[in-house]
């Protein structure tokens, strides 16, 4: 590494091993502080984002890591920092070119930080227009019908359901369909 040194703090994404991100990040914390190292690695973060799923019918908040298999580094880059970073179990390497870390892009950082502390929950429905739907709660339980409009952030979807030899729009939870 030597042959190259920054003295800018910017941020920088690790490879880590698939489903050690959060191991990493810790192993990483204990070894700045253990060596000393908090003048030149600032921040060690794992990007994740709220989702709401279904477990068992009941709607469950949870956070999704946003780029799986990487950690991000707020540091400077000098021999020491690389060493520490490049270092810690289950860490591959940094992303950039050769054995130079690229830092990520300021714009690119201020949008993941955005996107991780957004209040708004997006939820997790893998319904999409004209799918086929049977209706599982409510006054309309147990009628088929086709998706017209999906709304993610509200949780809800139309579906048209044939009634009266018609087809009419009814707006339900997204609990209260089943894809077919």
């Amino acid at each position: 590494m030597s042959k190259q040194q920054t003295a800018e703090r910017n941020w920088y994404a690790i490879h880590t091993y698939a489903g050690y991100e959060n191991a990493v990040a810790r192993n990483l914390k204990q070894r700045i502080e253990s060596l000393g190292m908090e003048g030149k690695i600032f921040n060690v973060v794992v990007p994740v984002e709220k989702k709401i799923k279904i477990k068992g019918g009941k709607r469950v908040e949870e956070e999704e890591k946003i780029y799986p298999g990487y950690v991000l580094v707020d540091m400077t880059v000098t021999d020491d920092s690389w060493y520490v970073v490049r270092n810690t179990p289950r860490v591959t390497g940094f992303v950039g070119s050769g054995v130079f870390p690229v830092p990520l892009d300021k714009k690119e950082v201020d949008g993941l930080f955005a996107r991780m502390s957004a209040e708004k929950v997006e939820h997790n429905i893998d319904l999409v227009p004209d799918d086929a739907v049977v209706i599982t709660d409510g006054p309309f339980k147990e009628l088929e019908g086709k998706v017209a409009e999906v709304d993610r952030s509200r949780g809800k979807v139309k579906v048209l359901v044939s009634m009266f030899g018609r087809e009419t729009p009814v707006e339900l939870d997204f609990l209260q369909v089943k894809k077919i």
